[in-house]
């Protein structure tokens, strides 16, 4: 027959106690453990919620012309821009830039009279800014930089804007002394508006949209120089104006048209440097003067964010007024000028002997991404490279 154990005893009154304690311990345990599960939940809910509207606003970004986003890819930690499109062209780019009609970088003449008058029209489209490179841009006018502006100090500037655009845009004027949220603020698509500044301070000036945020809108093309030739100034025989500015592609563009890519903007990681918009134009279409003149370059930085070292190479700077400064006398002998980003330069050189002699960015990365031109001085044969 088997034998079964004894049933054991039954606990004392104390073990009684210690196991509801414990019992009532685990409860609470199990009911926080509850809540901490449906806090995650909440919490996964609330950040798919973020994301979801994050996307939505992301989409509605990306519906406006030249707000294309889609070069900030999401990635752990942050954000990457596309790869560098710089140099990218196509076989026959020689031919391309040979075909290419410079943007004129002669001053133009200043209106006579009291009164200057300025019609800016925007609009939306596609410009070349290298040999086969196209990209949708926002213009003031057709061209990116904006028509080159001269006036005279003192002249009453009557500015004219036209918004054929899809989208709200402005223009500011950093020649003006004037309240900026009148006179700046932004025009409707299919609306236009009229402001008057007088042009009290001479110089080479900066001018550009002004509509948040104007770090993109300047990116896209928006910007030029207006000169406001002072009372007074030594002679010069031949002016040109340069804008300095910088192209971030987030595309290659020679397929089709590219944008922006605000990350490599940000970046300050630019596929193109240009003067006046178009990379090495004035390699293949050089300015020109003769022995003995005197030249002088109206220089305005448009950036966005790059500044420019202005550096004529074989001569020197006869006369630079930094920032613009005219009011002053000027620097003399100078090798390389820096003109900040926003900011302008006038610079003369005097070359008696002909020849061929580059003007760049003596940050040698614009140079190698496009901001070089060609002064020929005389009757010479032949290009060069820098």
């Amino acid at each position: 027959m088997t034998a079964y154990p004894a049933p054991a005893p039954a606990p004392a009154h104390g073990d009684a106690a210690g196991f509801k304690l414990l019992a009532l311990f685990l409860g609470l345990v199990v009911c926080l453990m509850g809540f901490f599960g449906l806090w995650l939940a909440l919490s996964a809910q609330h950040a798919r919620d973020d994301a979801n509207k994050a996307v939505a606003a992301s989409a509605q970004a990306q519906s406006m012309p030249g707000m294309d986003m889609s070069s900030r890819a999401a990635v752990a930690g942050g954000t990457y821009a596309t790869p560098s499109f710089a140099g990218v062209a196509p076989a026959n780019a020689d031919a391309l830039a040979a075909a290419h009609a410079a943007f004129p970088a002669t001053l133009p003449a200043a209106p006579a009279g009291p009164v200057a008058a300025v019609r800016l029209e925007i609009g939306h489209r596609v410009v070349s800014i290298a040999p086969g490179i196209h990209y949708d841009a926002w213009t003031f006018g057709t061209t990116a930089p904006g028509p080159a502006i001269h006036v005279r100090q003192g002249q009453l500037v009557k500015v004219t804007l036209v918004n054929n655009a899809p989208m709200p845009h402005s223009v500011d004027f950093h020649a003006a002394r004037i309240a900026p949220n009148v006179a700046f603020a932004d025009v409707a698509p299919g609306a236009s508006k009229t402001f008057s500044f007088r042009a009290t301070d001479p110089g080479v000036f900066m001018y550009h949209c002004g509509t948040a945020p104007a770090f993109m809108h300047i990116a896209n093309g928006m910007y030029g120089a207006i000169v406001v030739e002072p009372r007074s100034l030594p002679k010069a025989d031949v002016q040109y104006v340069l804008v300095s500015s910088e192209w971030y592609l987030n595309k290659a563009g020679n397929r089709q048209a590219a944008g922006l890519d605000v990350v490599k903007a940000e970046q300050m990681t630019p596929d193109w440097v240009t003067w006046n918009g178009y990379a090495g134009q004035y390699k293949t279409h050089p300015l020109t003067a003769m022995p003995g003149q005197t030249v002088r370059f109206w220089v305005v930085d448009a950036g966005p964010s790059l500044n420019t070292e202005f550096h004529v190479v074989g001569t020197l700077l006869n006369r630079a007024w930094v920032d613009a400064d005219l009011r002053d006398a000027p620097q003399r002998g100078i090798q390389t000028a820096v003109v900040p980003a926003g900011g302008g330069g006038v610079f003369d050189v005097k070359i008696d002997r002909p020849g061929i002699y580059p003007f760049v960015s003596h940050s040698f990365a614009s140079v190698m991404l496009g901001e070089v031109g060609l002064l020929k001085v005389g009757h010479v044969a032949g290009t060069m490279s820098h």
